[in-house]
């Protein structure tokens, strides 16, 4: 699929709180984030590919939603986190 285990276990290291830390919000969108990279170059490659495209809008809006909640309940993590990965201009 879109993005292998080393990819995800080097995510996951990178962000989260231990290697064991998949739940967190910033983990969530940090992978969130690498999944819809792919999926835009993918989407760039294959014009045509709309069920691609559907799942690329949605993948967003998830990230979407966890970053409003990340930002209401700890917003320097917020901050560190977009400029980290920077996926919002501040």
């Amino acid at each position: 699929m879109s993005l292998e285990n080393k990819q995800i276990k080097d995510i996951v290291k990178q962000f989260g709180k231990d290697d064991k830390d998949t739940g967190s919000s910033e983990v969530q969108i940090a992978l969130l984030t690498a999944r819809i990279r792919y999926l835009t170059d993918h989407a760039k490659d294959n014009k045509k590919d709309n069920h691609s495209r559907r799942g690329l809008v949605l993948l967003v809006s998830q990230r979407k939603k966890l970053l409003k909640y990340l930002r209401r309940t700890n917003p320097e993590s917020y901050i560190k986190l977009t400029q980290e990965l920077s996926i919002r201009r501040n």
